[in-house]
């Protein structure tokens, strides 16, 4: 089975390695064979038909694509985790082919001395690489979409300084959001008797009530009744007038 990848000339050394060590790495990871064709940016992914995992497959072209567009090997090693994802936008969407105007984006998407994206990847746990006219984030469940939302801010024009506003309020809302979760996943495990420790006095009155109950007796049992109307040696009944 063999899946190709185009990926820019000037990346394919950075693909290779130094003595093709990048690319052994890869292939140990995920278990395929690479042909790289340095002529024409081709990557072709040859796979073990007799030992595939069927979620490198889907993710090792995206690997692949994630070092084409300016990420390091070493940060795009991440996706082949399970809980990591990739992104890929094309700036061209939202300025057009102008070289220009890209040039201009990918500044702002960068910030002064890479300022922007430090800190998109510090507060979201993800790795973004900007290069010509792509923007390429891998990260988790969790750090992705803030990532995604913050591009996506930048690429719509909005300041750096909105972008960071809302990324920190995102980024506090998503805490708060899985402590009450935690919260109500720890209530609900509570059990019965932790509960009653937390109300002191609970268990004595569900007592009470479950003797009260038992001494009871039903109306329409006549033997109970009058069992219950006798009096005992030491019992007598006086009537007084008020």
């Amino acid at each position: 089975m063999e899946t190709s990848v185009r990926v820019p000339k000037d990346r394919i050394a950075v693909l290779i390695g130094k003595g093709g060590a990048t690319r052994k790495g890869l292939e140990k990871a995920a278990n395929v064979s690479l042909l790289i064709d340095s002529t024409s940016g081709d990557v072709s992914i040859t796979w073990d038909p007799e030992n595939t995992d069927p979620v490198k497959m889907m993710k090792f072209p995206e690997l692949i694509k994630a070092i084409g567009r300016g990420m390091s090997p070493k940060k795009a090693i991440k996706l082949m985790e399970d809980e990591c994802y990739f992104q890929l936008y094309d700036m061209r969407e939202w300025v057009g082919k102008q070289h220009l105007q890209q040039k201009r984006m990918r500044g702002r998407l960068i910030g002064s001395e890479g300022k922007i994206r430090r800190f998109i990847e510090q507060n979201t746990g993800c790795e973004m690489a900007v290069y010509g006219s792509t923007v390429v984030l891998i990260g988790d469940e969790d750090g992705l979409p803030l990532a995604s939302n913050a591009v996506e801010r930048i690429l719509r024009g909005s300041e750096h300084g909105t972008v960071i506003k809302a990324l920190e309020r995102e980024r506090r809302d998503k805490k708060m959001a899985a402590r009450r979760l935690d919260y109500i996943e720890e209530k609900g495990s509570t059990s019965e008797s932790g509960f009653e420790q937390l109300v002191p006095g609970l268990a004595e009155a569900r007592q009470r009530s479950r003797r009260h109950k038992s001494s009871q007796v039903d109306p329409d049992d006549e033997e109970a009744v009058a069992e219950m109307m006798e009096l005992a040696d030491d019992e007598s009944v006086s009537w007084a007038e008020e």
